[in-house]
């Protein structure tokens, strides 16, 4: 034997080699981000690398490689499928369909008119009641949508930034209607605004009256509500508006940071809130670069809560996320590759040690979903789930050498971003100075110019593709809904006491224009059935609303 051929090669050395012993595609060998991939790792790319400092054992600081010891030997993630579309009673009856089959938790989509304030008889709630989720005026709609579904025995995450105060109201009082006490019920409300600033839009208020709304709700919960998840720090429509996996890896953790100086600014003890704070990632369709985004958060949070913020609690340490296939990556064309996509990114998330999931449906990218098309993506979860043996391992791809390496790199470049932020004056500076949009937008054009090019593979879009429409039944949303949740709407005012809803919205008024916490006023606004348009215009009226600056 050549002894030569013993003795390990540098990298350096053995790219020339394999290169001239074999042909290399014609490809872009990036990640989907972007991000230069070599075509070997070996202990080199890891020089410095100390297990217990950058990795630890699973359950272990710096939680690198999960946040609980057994992981999914131990419990496997909840199966959380977004769902709310139509009046209160058709997403009921999708909540039943799920638990039906199998789903273990519940995620609540409320209509856009909702997400911005307006109630359904608002002549800006016109076209778009029931839409893309559920109306939810009253408390009363909350009540009807968790008609016979106890909220002692479920949890519930709900999708709402900017009245998410009101809708926690109207979920407690519905509870609480139900014989259900405060410290009964369990679930997150994602309460996450200034990604609302960066990426989605559906803001109210202006920045500072915002956080305040958030930190009251951080005080009243760590009071009253223990068991719920105060915020669901948001990266997932970040990267839907366009981000790279670092900047949404970066700019979610940046708002983390800005959240835990807001509590820590209004008096609040961090051991106290920060472990009800929870993430929410997205779920892109590169395996690799997003199980590194996930353990390269995990690693961040750890530290600066203990280093930076001076966390005691070990919880306060933790990162706990929910993760949602990606949207963006979905295709009108040849839609039943949708399912396929799926699979990969949902995998990529239980590799990446995700607490929670939901998996899009084959047809999201042509109108909600139907129930064939939701059951197919719970299905999917549970394949993989029962399967294919990816829960049996604790972190099974720690060690990696590509794995290890891209983490490290990924956290490295968000440390450069905080960096950035900071020297702008932090992260509502930066939102002012158009920083993050601007940082998204260049990273959308880019991806975007890397498809028309053929230079980024999308199969069925820009190679493989197919002539003619999808052949995908869609579903359709009755449109004589609106008229009869107007309606409904109608009977509320005229059955109220008017008196009480009137006091318990000067009460709002006076709490608002004070120092004092909203979160029990709003219980009394909601137990007297005031609507979410009246409540958020009487918050208006103190704080104001957010006008954004274009950029150009």
């Amino acid at each position: 034997m050549d002894e030569d051929r013993q003795k390990p090669r540098d990298k350096d050395q053995w790219l020339p080699a394999a290169t001239a012993a074999g042909t290399v595609r014609d490809a872009d060998f990036t990640t989907v981000s972007s991000a230069e991939v070599e075509a070997l790792y070996r202990p080199s790319d890891l020089a410095g690398h100390d297990y217990d400092r950058d990795l630890g054992d699973p359950g272990d600081y710096p939680y690198t490689r999960g946040i609980h010891p057994m992981m999914y030997r131990g419990r496997l993630w909840t199966m959380r499928q977004f769902a709310g579309f139509g009046e209160a009673e058709d997403t009921n009856q999708r909540f039943r369909f799920l638990l039906e089959q199998g789903q273990t938790g519940l995620s609540l989509a409320l209509d856009l008119p909702t997400l911005m304030g307006y109630d359904s008889d608002d002549l800006r709630s016109e076209g778009e009641v029931g839409r893309c989720g559920v109306a939810m005026d009253s408390v009363l709609d909350m009540e009807r949508v968790f008609e016979g579904i106890p909220l002692d025995r479920v949890t519930t995450s709900m999708t709402t930034n900017a009245p998410a105060a009101i809708l926690l109201a109207f979920y407690l009082v519905a509870a609480e209607r139900q014989g259900v006490g405060f410290d009964q019920v369990g679930g997150t409300i994602q309460n996450d605004i200034l990604k609302e600033y960066i990426a989605q839009n559906t803001y109210i208020f202006p920045p500072e009256p915002s956080l305040r709304l958030i930190t009251d709700i951080f005080a009243f919960c760590a009071d009253h509500v223990p068991r719920w998840n105060t915020i669901s720090i948001s990266g997932y429509h970040i990267r839907e508006a366009g981000a790279t996996a670092v900047q949404e890896l970066a700019f979610t953790l940046a708002n983390g940071f800005a959240y835990v100086d807001a509590g820590l600014e209004v008096g609040l003890d961090v051991d106290v809130f920060a472990p009800r704070l929870s993430f929410f990632f997205n779920a892109h369709i590169d395996l690799f670069e997003e199980v590194a985004k996930y353990r390269a958060a995990r690693r961040i949070w750890a530290r600066h809560m203990r280093e930076r913020y001076g966390a005691k609690d070990q919880r306060s340490w933790l990162m706990r996320f929910h993760t949602q296939t990606a949207g963006c990556s979905l295709t009108a064309q040849q839609p039943d590759n949708n399912i396929v996509r799926t699979a990969i990114e949902a995998l990529a998330s239980i590799l990446g040690g995700t607490q929670s999931l939901h998996t899009n449906s084959l047809d999201e990218v042509l109108a909600l979903p139907t129930e064939r098309a939701v059951e197919i993506a719970l299905r999917t979860q549970q394949v993989l789930a029962y399967e294919t043996g990816v829960a049996n391992v604790v972190d099974p791809l720690g060690g990696s050498y590509y794995v290890e390496a891209l983490t490290d790199r990924m956290e490295e470049e968000a440390e450069e971003y905080f960096r950035k932020i900071d020297a702008l004056g932090g992260v509502v500076a930066a939102i002012d100075k158009s920083f993050f949009q601007k940082e998204i937008a260049e990273a959308s054009f880019r991806y975007q110019m890397q498809v028309e090019r053929g230079d980024k593979v999308v199969v069925g879009v820009n190679k493989f593709a197919t002539g003619g429409p999808p052949r995908v039944e869609t579903l359709r949303i009755d449109p004589a809904l609106e008229a009869r949740q107007v309606e409904r709407l109608r009977e509320l005012r005229v059955g109220r006491d008017q008196a009480a809803a009137d006091k318990a919205l000067s009460d709002l008024l006076a709490a608002c224009t004070g120092g004092e916490n909203v979160m029990p006023v709003l219980l009394d606004c909601a137990r007297a059935f005031c609507t979410l348009g009246e409540m958020v215009a009487t918050m208006k009226t103190v704080f104001g609303v957010y006008r954004e600056t274009p950029v150009f």
